[in-house]
Parts: structure tokens; sequence; C-alpha cells
């Protein structure tokens, strides 16, 4: 989708046309998702904050300036609103993440193959689950949303060096949670 037809679909919205929004939504769904299941990992509780991250910029819209992409301030929103939810909740923010995060499942793959790959997504989101809240946010952004060093400055308001610090911490002790694993599979062969 172009800033024009971003643009437009804004003026939609403001004008009260719900085929616009669902629009916005359709687009937007998945960050709003991987961002909050980066700080929320309970599936009931990270739908709730989906639904009130799409509350906010329904409500909100008409006060996005194209400053930034859309993209970044829809995850802005999500980030600073899933913070504060766990923030309110008190909960273990450090939960694994359930299997179904990664929908890995096509016509195409065969069950065995399917097996190991949603074993696998599982195992990954687990460790990822373990990691600081920062750390999984970061790599969640990066990696899952493909956002640049400067536009997950810009969503979480963390200094771009910051960033870059967390990514390879974050990448690290995920290197070293796997790597004795993969060390024993390999002798055991």
């Amino acid at each position: 989708m172009s800033m024009d037809e971003e643009k437009k679909i804004i003026v939609r919205i403001i004008k009260g046309d719900p085929k616009a929004f669902s629009l916005l939504v359709d687009k937007y769904q998945n960050l709003i998702f991987h961002i909050t299941k980066g700080i929320v990992p309970e599936q009931m509780d990270a739908e709730d904050v989906c639904q009130e991250v799409f509350v906010k910029i329904y409500k909100s819209i008409g006060t996005f300036k194209y400053q930034s992409k859309l993209s970044t301030w829809i995850a802005r929103i999500t980030y600073f609103t899933a913070l504060n939810y766990l923030k309110k909740s008190k909960r273990n923010a450090t939960e694994d993440y359930p299997e179904d995060f990664l929908d890995l499942e096509t016509d195409q793959d065969d069950p065995q193959e399917l097996l190991i790959k949603k074993s696998t997504s599982a195992y990954i989101n687990t460790l990822i689950g373990q990691l600081p809240e920062n750390y999984r946010v970061v790599l969640t952004l990066y990696h899952l949303e493909e956002f640049s060093i400067e536009e997950i400055s810009e969503t979480t308001g963390m200094p771009e060096g910051t960033v870059k610090n967390y990514l390879f911490r974050a990448r690290k002790l995920l290197k070293d949670i796997i790597a004795p694993h993969l060390k024993k599979d390999y002798e055991e062969r």
C-alpha cells in the first residue's frame, strides 16, 4: 500500500467508512499481533491488547501527521499499549509462546515436515519468550516485521545504539542457549 493509498484510506476512516478501517486492520493486524506477543505472551491477554490498539488507532487516526510511516505510528501505539497493559496486569512477562505463534501449516507440507517445523518454531518461540522484554520486542520488530534500526528506535523511543545492542545481545543469548543442543545432536549422529 503506497503512502497515497494510505492517505486516502485515512480520509475515508475519518469520514466514518467502516470498509476503509477494515482495510487498515487487514494490512496491520499481523504487525500489531507480533509486537503485542513480544511483550504480552499470554494469548488471551494479547488479543485484548490488540483490540485496545485497534480502538486507539480508530479514535486517533485523525491525529496522524505523516511525520513517520503509518506502520511506525501504529507500531508505537501498539508498543506502549502493550507495555501499559503489562504494567497494569503485573503478570510474569516471561511465559512461553504458544505453539501456534507461527502458523507454518500449508497444503504442500507433508505431516513429518510440518511436525518438524512446528516443533522447531515452538522451541524457538519458547526460547524467545525467556528473553528479557526489550530483547523480545527488538527481535520481533527486526526479524518478523523487518523494521529498520531507525524504525525500531522511533517505535520504542530507544536510541539506535541501544536497539543495536539489544539485537546483538538477544542473538548471542539465543546462540548460547541453542549451541549446546546442536552440539549434542551432532555428537549423537
